[in-house]
């Protein structure tokens, strides 16, 4: 990573790879490290950070790190510098996802930059949305950010078709709450703030909700829940690609944080609603509802949040930067 002076000192490259830092990823495990060598960012997954039971795969591990990889590149035009990425590079090293190479000299073009004040911003908004429509050009925004980056997103427009994709994700979260082994991967992810990753709980009564979530199966409750938040939301839609490999997830991965930052900068927020995909046996009957050719990598819900919601914890630097 050099500029025209030399290399860019350790603060500068600190400060990009704390924006990768805030993407999404699954329960937030924060699956990714950067490496900082021979003048490169290098992207590997972390995979002491999986989810055996809900991502057996690593696919969503993979895509995760893609939105990472997102976030990076937005930083760094937002820092007038040039982008090179090498998507898995032949090393010998599974792990290796990408390595961003950076040049002060010559800007990227592509509009990332433009993207950058939507970093800090963007949240996993799981409650309720307004019930205001979305306009039409705004969603076909969206679908063009995700096609800038070699994936498609379709919305589920039919009332029929929304109906079934909300009974898939029903049947997706009943089929996994019924898994002890599902249960129990959850609840080691539930953690207090202070822990920095994971799905936030107060740390008074987190070994009370850990406990109840290994112990119980609440598929039937939660899955009405999401239910309704997948019938009410103004925008369902699924992110897709043409393949289903490692380099497909990591496109899925930058095309979704592409869409969500885009999303945000237009007033909107997202959640996920995945267990369609996550469940094999449901994600070929998603696939029936769904016009593009190729493979759902994400279900996600899209509207007007009715509140502002803080964002989710986040591990030091140093722990995810060597």
């Amino acid at each position: 990573m050099h500029s025209e002076n030399g290399p860019l000192d350790k603060a500068r490259i600190s400060s990009l790879v704390s924006y990768a830092t805030l993407a999404p990823s699954s329960h937030n495990t924060q699956p990714w490290r950067f490496e900082i060598a021979d003048g490169e960012v290098r992207l590997l997954a972390d995979r002491t950070r999986a989810l055996p039971a809900n991502d057996p795969d690593d696919r969503e591990l993979t895509i995760s790190c893609g939105c990472a990889l997102m976030n990076l590149r937005v930083a760094a035009a937002h820092e007038g510098l040039g982008v090179s990425c090498h998507i898995l590079p032949e090393s010998g090293d599974e792990d290796l996802l990408a390595v961003v190479s950076l040049n002060e000299a010559e800007q990227s073009p592509g509009g990332e930059a433009d993207l950058f004040s939507s970093i800090e911003g963007r949240r996993t908004y799981r409650k309720r949305f307004q019930s205001k429509e979305i306009p039409g050009p705004v969603v076909s925004s969206l679908s063009g950010a995700a096609s800038e980056e070699g994936a498609w997103l379709e919305v589920i427009e039919s009332k029929d078709n929304r109906e079934r994709c909300a009974e898939l994700v029903s049947e997706g979260d009943s089929i996994q709450w019924s898994h002890p082994g599902w249960r129990r991967e959850l609840a080691a992810w539930m953690h207090p703030r202070r822990r920095g990753d994971g799905l936030t709980i107060p740390g008074l009564v987190a070994p009370v909700v850990r406990t109840v979530v290994r112990t119980f199966d609440m598929g039937k409750g939660v899955g009405a829940k999401d239910r309704q938040l997948a019938e009410e939301a103004p925008v369902l839609a699924v992110l897709g690609t043409a393949g289903d490999d490692v380099g497909d997830w990591l496109a899925a991965g930058q095309a979704l944080e592409r869409v969500l930052l885009a999303a945000h900068s237009q007033g909107l927020q997202a959640s996920y609603l995945n267990q369609p995909i996550q469940v094999a046996a449901l994600r070929s009957r998603l696939r029936e509802l769904l016009n593009q050719e190729g493979f759902p990598q994400i279900l996600l819900r899209l509207g007007y949040p009715e509140q502002e919601i803080g964002k989710a914890p986040r591990r030091c630097l140093d722990e995810v930067m060597e």
